[in-house]
């Protein structure tokens, strides 16, 4: 008889729950968070395991691989699906989480969610500590304005050229120098963020430089190379997508659908999925529809949409364009065709 596994994962201790074909509970138990540790207990326990299930979480994909490299079936479970399943429970309990999980995975009623490749989590963990440093220093910046301005003293537009602000703020100082010993560190600060930034950036642009993948992606309008990198390290895989169409959805750009009886309406996007790749690809259509002078049929049909829709609901459409252009780009090995939407036909399942 196959048995099923569902683990509870918290940062010290995992709660482990198995149950047969017939979802009876066989084993309940807590295990130390760690692969070799739950390794150890499956071998030990000497039940057939056909399938072990845990929701995505931040030692999931560390746990997955330790379990998988040791010939495990694992399953990554999707986050708001096991909430919804869970929901039902009067009492929300480590173990009774662990049950409820071990149940979804021996009905099959789950969504997985794709184990990323240990480049495409470097690549994220680059991207995430660049956004992260430049949004400190635009705290520091506006911190730094709203200071000064309670003293009469307007920083006004300074340009992005560097050390243009810095100066700005050292030439407002010195008609304040009881206010320099304050503010001296915060500029001291914000200079060490502006290196280290930068250093990640550069970091960041010989990555692109060595991927042919991203530089293909370069040739579309509007996307750089934070998007291309962003968009590569979000889908790791193109074959796990059937159709480039539903990359859109994946990445949360689609609307949300209600029907019941007479009620058919859709809503504001549903924005699941990767939320950096997301804003890239947002942020992409912005330049694209703004910026770029180019021209190409993806921009005109963008530039129609926004004369009947307005101009943020093109940028939307236009992202989410993007990332099927994107995905299909990638897929077929070409490079960016200004007069086609480069709308072709599905990947084979």
């Amino acid at each position: 008889m196959n048995h099923y596994a569902g683990l509870d994962v918290s940062l010290e201790e995992t709660a482990v729950s198995v149950v047969d074909e017939a979802g009876k509970i066989v084993r309940d138990l807590k295990v130390a968070s760690e692969p070799q540790a739950l390794i150890d207990y499956f071998r030990s326990s000497g039940l057939p395991l056909e399938r072990i299930g845990l929701e995505a979480g931040p030692l999931s994909q560390w746990l997955c691989a330790g379990l998988r490299t040791a010939g495990f079936h694992v399953v990554c479970l999707e986050t708001r699906q096991v909430k919804a399943a869970l929901s039902a429970q009067k009492n929300k309990t480590d173990r009774n989480d662990a049950r409820g999980i071990a149940q979804i995975v021996r009905t099959g009623w789950y969504q997985e969610v794709h184990i990323k490749s240990q480049r495409s989590q470097e690549v994220r963990v680059l991207l995430t500590n660049r956004r992260m440093l430049s949004n400190q220093r635009k705290d520091i910046d506006n911190e730094l304005r709203g200071i000064l301005r309670n003293f009469g003293l307007k920083v006004g537009k300074t340009g992005q050229g560097k050390g243009k602000f810095e100066a700005r703020i050292r030439e407002l100082l010195s008609q304040a120098p009881s206010l320099r010993a304050m503010v001296e560190p915060m500029l001291a600060v914000r200079k060490a963020l502006v290196a280290e930034f930068e250093r990640l950036h550069q970091l960041l642009l010989s990555i692109v430089r060595s991927d042919a993948t991203c530089n293909r992606m370069m040739t579309t309008p509007g996307v750089g190379p934070v998007t291309a990198l962003a968009y590569v390290s979000g889908i790791d895989d193109p074959g796990r997508f059937k159709a480039s169409q539903a990359v859109g959805a994946h990445f949360g750009m689609t609307p949300r659908k209600y029907q019941s009886g007479e009620m058919d309406f859709n809503g504001r996007i549903s924005k699941c999925g990767d939320a950096l790749v997301r804003t890239a690809l947002y942020e992409a259509a912005t330049v694209l529809l703004t910026r770029v002078t180019q021209p190409s049929s993806l921009r005109d049909w963008g530039l129609r949409l926004a004369k009947s829709r307005g101009l943020g609901k093109a940028k939307i459409a236009v992202a989410r364009r993007l990332a099927v252009v994107l995905h299909r780009m990638w897929v077929d090995g070409t490079e960016f065709e200004a007069n086609t939407s480069q709308k072709r036909a599905p990947l084979a399942a």
